[in-house]
């Protein structure tokens, strides 16, 4: 069953099962401001360092404001089936009707109720969104598998670090002083001003990494652009999975400082939640959602190289401006964002606020543009959600079409890839990263992963320098544990 903007709507219409859990969700009745850290990137990651609970996120918002929240106490995690949810000490079960997202979003509507005493009515949820919804939401209901889709955490103690300020809210005093205490300390390890660090990646590993597993991607290329000659579909954005090298367990934290000091991204994230781990530079969102209703979605596609020399860097940009396929492949994806935009925006309101600008992206620079609307009064942010997801520009075009050819040619689901990380608040806005050029870890395995457009243009050749382009982002910050 698909579970798109009209599903989404009838849950308005639905009977609220959330509330006992709702009301037993602490609100974060204490807070503190306390001066302005330095170093913002460096003091929200002295934070997740500092295990002050199993669950954290770090998120860099709009605007470089970085936002950390912890606490495990309060979560919610979707099934395709089922919907649980966690506080108190207690824990509530929902099925789902084979609309994950719709329930999922429906337990996070119920806080608003609950809490419209406190904190002026808001709660802030941190989570990630998995690859496979897209199958519930576009394609084949039964290739979504049955891992979790969604997880949220509602936290005990969230950090706000700004040029201006911190400001600390929590569920207690206890935490409060945690977070002042830590804050305080001198730091123990400085990353040099290049971001480097002795026990990094070498740059002869470095290429051994980007160029595991060549051979296996440029054949799923070519079977690809063979499906799209014979008209099956347009476009598809096929990936491969670079498992780490057996070594030293991956510093997770130590990774995205070093990572985030030589990125430029569109956000980017650090994570230990809902059994995943990540590292990551998102070079755009799949939507951002205001409290006023204005959405917008930032569609990159189109992928030229980017290094230390400015005439070289030049010469590709311009390059990538000219080229019919990085064009094609561009054009393509703001159509049917476009689309996917009007179907929760107010008639007449979705334009192009920006047309194919080269934003540069760490190792890579892409081909940008942005589109804006205003939701429809009928619709929320888990509606555009519902649309936009997964983000086209690392799907395909059409969504249906390009998720069965991605189940065709690559190995295994993507999990965290391509999915989303995102932020949002019980008063309707919503932040969501899309996960790419990320490191990510589940159980005992650490790996990257890359894609890269396909269209009847594409030769396999391109399409792996382009993948091993963009893996060159992350794969030169790897940093690891030492004890």
């Amino acid at each position: 069953m698909s579970t798109g903007p009209r599903n989404m709507r009838n849950m308005r219409n639905m009977g609220n099962t959330w509330d006992s859990w709702a009301s037993s969700v602490p609100a974060l009745v204490h807070a503190s401001t306390l001066e302005p850290c330095p170093d913002l990137a460096a003091a929200a990651t002295r934070l997740a360092q500092a295990a002050l609970a199993d669950q954290y996120m770090v998120y860099e918002a709009a605007g470089g404001v970085w936002h950390f929240a912890a606490g495990s106490a309060v979560h919610l995690t979707a099934h395709p089936t089922t919907v649980t949810a966690r506080a108190a000490g207690r824990t509530w079960t929902s099925p789902t009707d084979g609309r994950p997202l719709t329930a999922f979003a429906e337990a996070l509507t119920a806080l608003s109720t609950a809490h419209g005493a406190h904190d002026g009515g808001r709660r802030h949820f941190y989570g990630w969104a998995a690859f496979e919804l897209a199958h519930l939401l576009h394609a084949d209901p039964g290739a979504a598998g049955d891992g979790p889709l969604l997880h949220a955490l509602i936290p005990s103690v969230e950090v706000t670090l700004t040029g201006d300020r911190t400001v600390v809210r929590a569920v207690d005093e206890a935490w409060l002083r945690k977070v002042a205490d830590l804050l305080a300390e001198p730091a123990t390890r400085q990353l040099p001003p290049d971001g480097t660090t002795p026990d990094g990646t070498t740059p002869d590993v470095t290429e051994r990494i980007v160029a595991a597993g060549t051979a296996a991607y440029g054949s799923a290329v070519a079977r690809t652009v063979e499906d799209i000659r014979a008209g099956l579909l347009e476009k598809a954005v096929v990936s491969r999975k670079v498992p780490l090298p057996a070594g030293p367990p991956v510093d997770f934290p130590a990774t995205y400082l070093a990572g985030r000091r030589a990125n430029t991204p569109a956000r980017s994230y650090l994570l230990d939640l809902g059994g995943h781990r990540a590292a990551g530079f998102s070079p755009e969102t799949v939507l951002e959602v205001g409290e006023n209703g204005r959405v917008s979605t930032q569609p990159l596609a189109g992928t030229r190289a980017r290094g230390t020399d400015p005439a070289e860097n030049e010469r590709l940009r311009a390059q990538l401006r000219t080229d019919p396929k990085e064009i094609h492949e561009h054009a393509v994806s703001v159509r049917l964002a476009w689309d996917e935009m009007a179907a929760v925006c107010r008639p007449g309101s979705v334009a192009v606020e920006e047309f194919m600008t080269v934003r540069p992206r760490g190792s890579v620079q892409h081909l940008a543009s942005r589109l804006t609307g205003r939701l429809r009064p009928d619709a929320g942010p888990w509606d555009a959600f519902a649309s936009l997801f997964p983000a086209i520009t690392a799907t395909g075009v059409s969504k249906r079409s390009a998720l069965q050819a991605l189940a065709r040619h690559e190995q295994g689901p993507r999990g965290l890839y391509a999915g989303a990380v995102f932020r949002g608040s019980t008063d309707g806005d919503l932040d969501a990263a899309l996960v790419l050029r990320t490191l990510i870890g589940e159980g005992d395995e650490t790996w990257l992963r890359a894609g890269a457009g396909v269209t009847a243009q594409s030769s396999p050749e391109r399409e792996i320098e382009e993948t091993c382009e963009k893996l060159r982002s992350v794969a030169p910050h790897l940093r690891y544990t030492t004890g």
